[in-house]
């Protein structure tokens, strides 16, 4: 029996979005394990899973143990490939891979590299650096955006590499108006206000703190909703408080998202770096414009497609002003709300599925293309 196994950092990467790709693998005839670490959850349809003491960080003692315990795992099932997910998770399962004879074939899917021109020297050294070393044991790389793809054919960051669309937005997943009609007024937002939205994880990388800036540039009736667990969640309600805003923001926690969108009327992001995210996608789904910063990702998904308005990272006030346009024209809301919703089209799972599957098909030629269903 063919086998494959999944890594990722965290559970929850593995249940937001491979799932479907996992329930593929068992239609086929696979058996299907999975290694990832964090707070453990039930991952349905996986064979086994095998739970590694990962790291957040790249340097720590522990990835080194979470690598051996791989490389055991991975010589104790000979699995027939290894899907891997996540920059940390991907970079160990690669290491405990190297070395090992007759191993398995070795795909990494790229959900964002975390280096680019606005971090620091020492960081971009460090990761980019790392992704070249275990390069020559990654048989086939699939990318999300078009500066990764770039970056990894010039680089040659494996022996084979291929652009995909994410991993699919699942529309069977997602809700109708209807059904979240009731959390605006849970929440208190009156039918006035104008409803910002911005899901993520209160981190640097996600920098809230840049549009808590830009709500003070704009109108008293505009409100933001900020949703999501994370380091700096406490800090960001402190900066709130201290600015006078925490009448007008919203930290909802971690919430079903999709009960959420349908009540905002654009979404926002504030992020430093991307691979394809899938908050500004869950957002052109129900048809929001969106204000992001123009990095890789969202220039993907918005600078091409009229969907949205951009802004350089960090600019605050840029960000409060593209924000006010579209507050302030509301032919311009619809017709920006109108071309996210078409554009949305390609990246939805019905049609990406297929040609994940058909990209895993050039290491494995065995591998059936059916139709997502």
């Amino acid at each position: 029996m063919p086998s494959i196994l999944f890594t990722a950092s965290t559970y929850s990467h593995i249940i937001n979005f491979h799932i479907p790709y996992i329930k593929e693998f068992k239609r086929q005839g696979f058996k299907v394990d999975v290694v990832c670490g964090g707070a453990k959850m039930e991952i349905p349809d996986a064979d086994y899973v095998y739970h590694v003491p990962f790291e957040k960080s790249m340097t720590s003692s522990k990835n080194l143990k979470a690598t051996k315990e791989i490389r055991a795992i991975i010589k104790k099932n000979d699995y027939t490939i290894i899907s891997c997910h996540t920059s940390l998770a991907a970079f160990f399962t690669r290491l405990a891979v190297m070395g090992i004879k007759n191993r398995p074939l070795v795909v990494n899917t790229a959900h964002g590299y975390l280096f680019n021109e606005l971090e620091s020297k020492k960081k971009n050294l460090l990761l980019s650096s790392a992704e070249k070393f275990v390069a020559p044991v990654t048989d086939l790389l699939m990318t999300m955006n078009e500066w990764d793809t770039e970056y990894a054919k010039k680089h040659k960051l494996g022996k084979c590499v291929r652009y995909i669309k994410g991993m699919g937005l699942d529309s069977n997943k997602l809700v109708t108006p209807k059904q979240s009609e009731n959390i605006k007024k849970e929440l208190g937002i009156g039918e006035d206000k104008f409803v910002l939205i911005y899901a993520a994880e209160f981190s640097k990388r996600k920098s809230q703190y840049v549009l808590i800036d830009a709500l003070t540039r704009l109108p008293e009736d505009i409100v933001l909703i900020l949703a999501g667990n994370g380091d700096l969640l406490e800090k960001c309600k402190e900066y709130a408080y201290r600015l006078g805003l925490s009448h007008r923001i919203y930290f909802v926690g971690q919430v079903k998202m999709s009960l959420y969108y349908p009540m905002a009327d654009l979404a926002v992001s504030t992020s430093k770096s991307e691979g394809l995210p899938f908050n500004v996608m869950e957002a052109m789904y129900y048809g929001l414009p969106v204000v992001a910063t123009r990095v890789k990702g969202h220039t993907d998904l918005l600078e091409n497609t009229g969907a949205g308005l951009l802004y350089n990272y960090g600019d605050f006030e840029t960000c409060a002003e593209q924000i006010f346009r579209i507050y302030n024209n509301k032919a311009l809301k619809t017709q920006l709300g109108e071309y996210a919703k078409k554009s949305i089209e390609p990246y939805l799972l019905e049609n990406v599925l297929p040609d994940v599957m058909n990209e895993y098909k050039r290491v494995l030629p065995d591998i059936e293309v059916a139709e997502y269903t």
